[in-house]
């Protein structure tokens, strides 16, 4: 039996991921009294009593063999014991996985304006208020979660993917979401950026008439980019920064990572770079990794422009 609890930040997705699980075959069940929850995993790996046919048995059984439970701050009050209902759960045998869902405060903030739906710990006082206390009662639950989701900057496919990698394809999950994204100094600095690195200093396909009106996503700039000594230099030395990066970010807690790669215009260099670190990472897994040209529909001679990847 695989006994999933999903929880997390109200706004932060905990509905959409209720569904996906139902879609794949979970049997879901939302917001169930709290003295409830180790009842529900009782139930699940007790047989029926009572005369039951082969067939109903095992179509039973399959049923009940994937059960996911959603847990918020509806509960109120009593989500202050949804701590102790899950130890007990441990102490009696019955095993379960903790998904979080978390998102940033603006996001949640502009979500909740955007449905128009009142936060539950808001009442008629200020949202922030609301997020902030719900943070504070829920960090219990995140410290000890086994997957860790920031939703802040998922579309619904992305969120459906990383669900699909944990609880379809069984992957290795690492709570740790690496964004990679090519800008253009020109247009500013990404504001969410962790780490940002300047590849100006390399070689500029601007210049070179046939690959003036193309962009990092094409092989020709592509390889007159990487042709560049230096870039293959600073792409090994990146490579080797960021691998040790990584694991020492997920050791102090941090669940989402921004590495910006910029150059003049956010067209040629930068997205080059940005397609060679992404590539490296995600042919060595381990982590989710995603990548976003933000500028590239900016160049005038540009109309395309790529999304996460």
């Amino acid at each position: 039996m695989r006994f999933v609890i999903v929880t997390g930040m109200s706004g932060a997705g905990k509905s959409s991921v209720m569904n996906m699980l139902e879609d794949i075959g979970y049997f879901c069940v939302d917001n169930l009294p709290v003295p409830l929850i180790p009842k529900l995993a009782q139930l699940a790996v007790l047989p029926r009593q009572g005369i039951i046919t082969a067939a109903a048995a095992e179509e039973e059984a399959s049923y009940m063999n994937e059960i996911a439970l959603g847990v918020d701050i509806r509960t109120a009050s009593a989500f202050e014991d949804v701590p102790q209902a899950l130890e007990m759960m441990k102490k009696t045998g019955y095993q379960y996985e903790l998904l979080f869902l978390d998102a940033s405060d603006d996001v949640l903030i502009k979500r909740y304006k955007e449905t128009r739906r009142t936060h539950p710990l808001a009442k008629q006082g200020r949202m922030d208020k609301g997020i902030a206390e719900e943070r504070e009662k829920l960090q219990i639950l995140k410290d000890h979660a086994d997957y860790i989701i920031d939703t802040s900057k998922l579309l619904v496919r992305d969120l459906k993917a990383e669900i699909d990698k944990i609880f379809v394809k069984n992957e290795t999950y690492s709570n740790l979401v690496i964004s990679i994204v090519s800008f253009g100094f020109k247009y500013g600095i990404p504001t969410d950026c962790d780490l940002v690195f300047d590849v100006r200093f390399l070689p500029n396909p601007y210049y070179i008439s046939e690959l003036k009106m193309k962009t990092g996503n094409e092989k020709e700039v592509y390889d007159f980019v990487m042709q560049s000594k230096e870039a293959e230099i600073f792409l090994d030395k990146l490579d080797d920064m960021v691998t040790f990066l990584f694991p020492n970010y997920v050791r102090e807690g941090k669940n989402q990572l921004v590495i910006g790669i910029g150059c003049t215009g956010g067209c040629h260099r930068s997205v080059t770079l940005a397609n060679a670190l992404y590539q490296r990472l995600r042919d060595r897994g381990g982590y989710s990794i995603r990548k976003e040209h933000r500028d590239i529909g900016k160049c005038d001679h540009s109309v395309r422009i790529e999304g996460k990847a």
